[in-house]
């Protein structure tokens, strides 16, 4: 049946019309926990778990402890996990017990639905098996652990429809072990996941040339989605999709978001799925086909990441806290805690699928979502980065476009509730579903 109701030009998705929620980000809060952390010594994995001041297991000790003071003050609204499992590896010679911090904020509506916010709770130094040496890991991933339990202490005080998890991983240093086991746990808790937002060296806005960005933050996504497999690849060869998976598509919607806040940073969008020949814990839930980001600083500085605390040749290095900038990672949290809180609300993104080849329309047709009302039907040139106009709004479960070749443009649908509240845009494009591809 066709329904058109609307068309509007638009250069980016709103894609959550629900207001934040009110934020108290506090940069002091922040700077202490890093400091905290950095107290600890080193946080290497394979450092001692049973030192109480000292090492891996006593920050994550305190990182549990800080959770949980957290859901105390909510009245028990967050759930505390502890997966683990032991390793080995090039980078674990010896089996080391894996530990991840999460705490589990359910949703009122849709508790399956989760979106996760994570950082690694890990440091080194120039070796990486360097298990003993001050490892202070400021930026590294310091900030991004400050910013998730930040995020909990905002949100926990509201509530959404569906989940939040917050989760301070182990083991990324040694291979993105601590993403690994996170990615499992939760195929085996069954959630179905909207997004996961990896935040790995957000509190810097200098680079080791001196150059300074403190108002862009970069957005990293794959673009075809990792577990797809040669059929569907072929499948997008012939009708696109190279450039909308899942994760682009959060990457897009994030960026759009970046936009209706003035006095935040804007989204600088890299269509990789991380930094050229490098990685981060995004990567293990995109290799199990959960749409996944890496957020990180708009410019590097290598001469204070993985580095030995030293000087040498006039040259400072190590990741130490005298390298942040505070007020910077408070904006990249403020658009975290403003993600994490529209995604929450929002219905999960359709799964459409497009009809359209030698005829003058196109035909789109998709399953119900759980919690939506209506949708919007999204479209934008093959060549163009975001997507441009809505050109459908409508109740029912599929829309024809009289008169719109399929061969110029891609199409895609968000899922909007009752309360206003929308998806990102899932395309219409084979493997555009934000769902793991069923296996052969």
């Amino acid at each position: 049946m066709r329904s058109l109701i609307l068309l509007v030009s638009l250069a980016i998705s709103p894609s959550a019309f629900a207001a934040p929620p009110e934020q108290a980000i506090s940069e002091s809060r922040m700077r202490a926990d890093v400091e905290r952390l950095i107290g600890f010594g080193t946080r290497h994995t394979l450092s001692s778990q049973t030192d109480p001041a000292r090492g891996i297991g006593a920050a994550r000790a305190w990182a549990e402890a800080e959770f949980r003071k957290t859901s105390a003050a909510c009245g028990g609204c967050l759930e505390i996990a502890l997966p683990e499992r032991m390793v080995t590896g090039d980078r674990v010679p010896v089996p080391t017990r894996l530990v991840n911090v999460v705490a589990i904020q359910r949703g009122v509506e849709r508790p399956g639905e989760v979106v996760i916010v994570q950082a690694h709770i890990d440091s080194r130094v120039s070796a990486i098996l360097d298990a003993t040496s001050d490892a202070p890991g400021a930026n590294d991933d310091g900030s991004g652990t400050a910013l998730v339990l930040e995020a909990a202490r905002i949100l926990s005080k509201q509530k959404f429809a569906g989940t939040i998890v917050y989760a301070a991983l182990s083991g990324e240093e040694q291979g993105l072990l601590g993403g690994k086991l996170l990615a499992d746990y939760a195929a085996q808790q069954g959630w179905t996941i909207k997004a996961v937002l990896n935040n790995d060296i957000v509190g810097g806005s200098r680079g080791s040339d001196g150059y300074r960005d403190d108002a862009h933050v970069r957005v990293l996504s794959e673009g075809p989605r990792a577990d797809a497999t040669d059929a569907l690849r072929a499948q997008m060869r012939r009708y696109g999709g190279e450039n909308d998976s899942p994760s682009r598509n959060i990457a897009r919607w994030i960026g759009g978001l970046a936009t209706q806040d003035a006095n935040g940073l804007a989204v600088r969008q890299i269509w990789r799925a991380d930094r050229m020949g490098r990685g981060g814990d995004q990567l293990p839930f995109s290799d199990k086909g959960y749409p996944a980001i890496r957020l990180t600083v708009a410019v590097e500085d290598y001469e204070h990441q993985h580095q030995d605390v030293r000087v040498e040749k006039g040259i400072k290095f190590g990741d130490t806290i005298d390298e942040m900038d505070f007020a910077y990672l408070a904006k990249v949290t403020q658009l975290n805690v403003r993600a994490l809180a529209a995604l929450a609300a929002a219905p999960m993104p359709p799964g459409p699928t497009m009809k359209g080849a030698v005829q003058t329309s196109t035909e789109l047709e998709w399953k119900a979502v759980p919690g939506a009302v209506r949708y919007r039907v999204w479209q934008r040139r093959t060549d163009a980065a975001a997507w441009e106009a809505v050109v459908a709004e409508t109740a029912m479960l599929s829309v024809t476009l009289p008169g719109v070749r399929a061969d110029d443009w891609l199409f895609g649908v968000s899922a909007i509730s009752a309360s206003g509240a929308e998806s990102p845009v899932a395309s219409a494009v084979p493997g555009g579903q934000f769902a793991p591809l069923p296996k052969p």
